[in-house]
């Protein structure tokens, strides 16, 4: 392992890009996320629970459904492979120790509810909502609600029944996080504390669903890192494309719901690519490149999506500044308008 440890570490991007993740050779323990997670063991044992999610290498952060551990991405072992995730994607999550121990959280909520079948409770039910609700692409956040506590950003609880009880559950187990006092006048109190009682109930109890269980672990997945992001890139562009088109159709008429002789919305937006690439620069912090390709993909959506101008210009024109910025900032995070594979 070493000598192929040594070898990886001496290629240049594009050879380190065609090596299989599987011939990594990457180990969880003696990492610098084992400590962590002996942290977060002393955390739960803290708050008197006796239940260890266990924890195992793969692509990326995820907690099965019905599996009581989580996985950890591989490129957390080396700071070699922070450098190339965080090129290729934008972003590496969990490379310092609050944020890794957050996310650490986060993923116990989800074990701890896979083992001990949490959502099949009827009051978890009634707190948090359905677990068998679809997921959807992409989510409406409301940031001035109370309902759902704040932990990871992007009003993630929002997201989903199981995650805001994961991330309910992370505020409650985070040492010192004063939750009674900053969510005393909340609704989202009531979760903290249905977590605070369910938790005091089964701390010492053996969960009803163990087992090692390791899902897609590192060491079987055979794609090489090349292929790992390019299919990364494409679910985010996927996703984006669906956020993108969502927005779009709000401000615009789709077909039959556009008025006879409405312009369509490909040639309003063609004929406003100065403005809106001034607004894209000023109010989302996109250089001129990323404005230019920005508008250009809203042309290109607009034309595919067959959409047409809804109302007067004047009110729809401060609709549409706002959903192209809101865009900008989803693009512009994970770098999606430079990055191509």
């Amino acid at each position: 392992m070493k000598r192929r440890t040594r070898n990886w570490m001496r290629l240049d991007d594009e050879q380190l890009l065609d090596l299989r993740l599987c011939d990594l050779g990457l180990r969880l323990r003696g990492s610098a996320v084992q400590p962590r997670i002996t942290r977060l063991y002393r955390e739960l044992a803290a708050r008197g629970i006796d239940f260890r999610p266990h924890a195992w290498l793969a692509a990326e952060w995820f907690s099965p459904d019905g599996v009581p551990g989580f996985a950890v991405p591989f490129y957390l072992m080396h700071p070699r492979l922070t450098r190339l995730e965080r090129k290729m994607t934008g972003v590496a999550e969990g490379t310092n120790a609050n944020w890794q121990m957050r996310i650490l959280r986060h993923e116990a909520g989800h074990a701890l509810d896979s083992a001990y079948r949490l959502r099949r409770r009827a009051r978890w039910r009634a707190l948090f909502g359905h677990a068998s609700r679809r997921y959807a692409q992409h989510y409406r956040a409301r940031p001035a609600s109370r309902h759902h506590v704040q932990h990871l950003g992007e009003w993630y609880a929002q997201s989903h029944p199981t995650e805001d009880f994961a991330e309910t559950f992370a505020v409650w187990l985070q040492p010192h996080s004063d939750w009674r006092r900053r969510y005393a006048a909340w609704p989202a109190r009531r979760k903290l504390e249905y977590v605070a009682q369910v938790a005091a109930e089964i701390g010492r109890q053996r969960p009803a669903v163990n087992g090692l269980v390791l899902v897609d672990p590192l060491e079987d997945n055979k794609l090489t890192l090349r292929e790992h992001y390019r299919r990364k890139r494409r679910a985010e562009r996927r996703r984006h494309r669906a956020l993108a088109d969502g927005l779009l159709r709000k401000v615009f008429a789709v077909g039959d719901e556009a008025r006879h002789g409405a312009p369509g919305a490909a040639a309003l937006l063609r004929g406003m690519k100065p403005g809106l690439r001034a607004t894209l620069e000023r109010r989302a912090g996109a250089d001129r490149y990323a404005a230019q390709q920005l508008v250009r993909l809203a042309i290109e959506r607009c034309e595919q999506l067959k959409l047409y101008q809804r109302g007067s210009r004047r009110v729809l024109l401060p609709k549409l500044r706002a959903a192209l910025v809101r865009m900008a900032r989803g693009y512009i995070a994970s770098d999606e308008l430079r990055l191509r594979l």
